[in-house]
């Protein structure tokens, strides 16, 4: 197979057993890779009965054909489940070098199943993989446990995906992480790993992908490469990080969320922007496997109670979640608090939107001392968020073990569903649902809940269309047209989440055509894109129908339906009622209906029922 290695490791826990199967052909070419594929993969192996956090449920790590390449930021993987947190498509997708390390050990992808009975981990090297003990890594943290695995290995070139103590202990909304900082946050799928007993999977090798036509892939990859090097957004990424949105989504959007979705200014967010961390606290840049942008921060505070040396630093999400959601105007407490969730495998997003909620409801008089042993949780105050953070990881007794179940959970617990900032269980990231209609419907629809990476269609209505596949810019507060540009935006974006591509790298779609023939021979056009991707979102659409989801299930929390007080949304709330009448005619009968399959007709009938 071209672009693919053609084979998918097993590996069950349960027995030991460990073998490779041939990659399935017919998966790859309807479903591509990434999401995608280890979508199609546990369609077949998944239903409501699945325990999240039992041996039953799969844990599956995938790459996708451009995936260690020459392509630009193709450096990319998945981990998918069923998600522990929302009962759902669980969905993961971290940058650095583990997925083209993978590539190189020889494998696409790696299913595991079952559950050890004692701690182990995975080392592949080559096309060979064992299982070995991990009793001596179990209770360190990502960091700690990353260091004794690299010298334990002796493999310079192996890369290591971890988790740490929330993980090991069930956290909901556990992450997994490679690569010193790079994270698979969202999902849960952390806790899906540490279930399994399953402390790292370690993979290197040499390697290379078989490509159809390398003389074309390289002309293809060495243009895209250039022009994604010289793109105004790559600039602002190269030089600003993801934090450059900082300044211009507060002042210009309102889309920078504060004071847990409450508030529509905060003066001190310019504080946490992109460029007041490369004033203050930036050494250099790091980036991602073949990344000619190099968004990557890496800071060091040299004095102060929030001295520290140089570690990964925070990007735009995190210096929401764990900032202006918490009204903290210091880059000092935002970059411990980030480090102390990467050490102890914790979704920065999920943590920092269940931890303002506990900020609320203490304002609110509805959590009080007694909950929180004496600690006062204060806006822009760090020190609530540290203790929040060291009980919900151990789940202690009380309010720790009510935090790591999410925000979903603590809001039913006490009685406030809707004020819970989640859709479907997950927690919203860090644009706000008011900012841009089309990012509420995205949110609605999301199938692994509210994401900002299943379709982004703010970056449409800034000015980053694509003409040719009808992504258009338009009225950020309109609903006219909006429906069927955010449902272009998520079949574009699943497709990229099956190459795959990270969405900051942006080449011209003839490009990107090129970069698919050329590693794959499959002679697709431009017309086919599309159709590409919409097969693969309407199939997690489809596993969600067997999971139990309903269109009832495609809403946003009151929280964020009411006017903002001040800011640059204006007092606008989106119309979700038009938007989903819409986005349902759009998504079952005009956009589906020319290439219609039997997945597509059961997700329509449903969708008119």
């Amino acid at each position: 197979m071209h672009g693919y290695l053609g084979h998918i490791l097993r590996v069950n826990l349960t027995t030991g057993d460990i073998q490779a199967e041939p990659l399935n052909e017919e998966y790859a070419r309807q479903f591509v890779g990434g999401s995608g594929l280890a979508c199609r993969y546990l369609y077949d192996m998944i239903d409501a009965d699945t325990d999240p956090l039992g041996p039953a449920n799969p844990l599956v790590f995938m790459t996708g054909p451009l995936v260690g390449t020459s392509a630009p930021s193709c450096g990319r993987y998945v981990v998918c489940a069923r998600s522990p947190l929302t009962g759902i498509w669980g969905e993961a997708n971290a940058g650095g070098y583990w997925g083209p390390a993978l590539r190189f050990a020889g494998y696409d992808g790696i299913i595991v199943t079952g559950q050890s009975p004692q701690p182990v981990y995975l080392y592949v090297h080559d096309g060979q993989a064992g299982l070995r003990d991990a009793s001596h890594l179990w209770g360190l943290d990502y960091y700690a446990a990353h260091d004794v695995l690299k010298s334990e290995l002796g493999d310079d070139w192996a890369r290591l995906a971890a988790i740490g103590p929330a993980g090991e202990n069930g956290v909901r909304f556990a992450a997994i992480l490679n690569d010193n900082g790079r994270a698979a946050g969202r999902t849960g799928m952390g806790a899906v790993m540490g279930s399994k007993r399953l402390k790292a999977v370690a993979v290197s090798g040499r390697n290379r992908v078989p490509l159809a036509d390398p003389a074309a892939f390289r002309v293809a990859a060495r243009q895209a490469t250039d022009v994604v090097r010289q793109d105004f957004s790559s600039g602002m990424f190269r030089d600003l990080g993801t934090a450059g949105w900082m300044d211009p989504g507060s002042q210009l959007y309102g889309d920078v969320p504060m004071k847990y979705f409450s508030q529509g200014e905060f003066d001190g967010a310019f504080n946490l922007s992109g460029s007041s961390m490369a004033e203050t606290i930036l050494t250099r840049n790091s980036a991602c496997y073949g990344c000619p942008i190099g968004c990557g921060r890496v800071v060091a505070i040299t004095e102060g109670p929030y001295a520290i040396p140089e570690t990964d630093g925070p990007e735009y999400e995190t210096l929401c979640a764990l900032g202006t959601l918490l009204l903290l105007d210091e880059l000092g407490p935002v970059v411990h608090l980030h480090r102390r969730c990467n050490a102890l495998g914790i979704d920065t997003i999920s943590a920092g939107v269940t931890i303002a909620f506990a900020y609320h409801l203490f304002e609110q008089g509805v959590l009080t001392l007694a909950d929180t042993d004496g600690v006062n949780l204060c806006w822009g105050d760090p020190a609530g968020a540290f203790h929040l953070l060291d009980l919900l990881v151990r789940r202690e007794k009380g309010l720790g073990a009510l935090l790591a179940e999410g925000t979903r959970a603590l809001g039913e617990h006490f009685g406030r569903p809707a004020e819970a900032a989640h859709v479907k269980g997950l927690e919203i990231p860090m644009h706000e649902p008011r900012a841009f209609s089309g990012m509420a419907l995205a949110y609605a629809t999301s199938p692994r809940g509210a994401c900002h990476v299943q379709g982004d269609p703010y970056q449409v209505d800034i000015g980053l269309t694509v003409p040719e596949l009808g992504l258009l810019e338009g009225d950020r507060f309109g609903v006219e047209g909006k429906a069927g540009m955010v449902a272009r935006s998520q079949d574009w974006r699943a497709l990229y989440n099956a190459l795959i591509m990270c969405q900051f790298c942006n080449p011209p779609v003839n490009l990107t055509v090129d970069l698919i023939n050329a590693a794959t021979g499959w002679g697709i056009g431009i017309d086919d894109l599309l159709p590409m991707g919409e097969r693969i979102f309407q199939l997690k659409r489809l596993l969600n129908i067997r999971l139990g989801v309903t269109p009832a299930d495609d809403v946003l929390p009151a929280l964020v339906l009411q006017p903002l007080p001040g800011g640059a949304t204006g007092g606008y709330v989106p119309d979700m009622e038009a938007l989903l009448r819409d986005y349902y005619q759009a998504v079952s009968y005009t956009h589906l209906r020319a290439h219609e399959t039997p997945e597509h007709l059961v997700c329509r009938l449903l969708l008119e029922k």
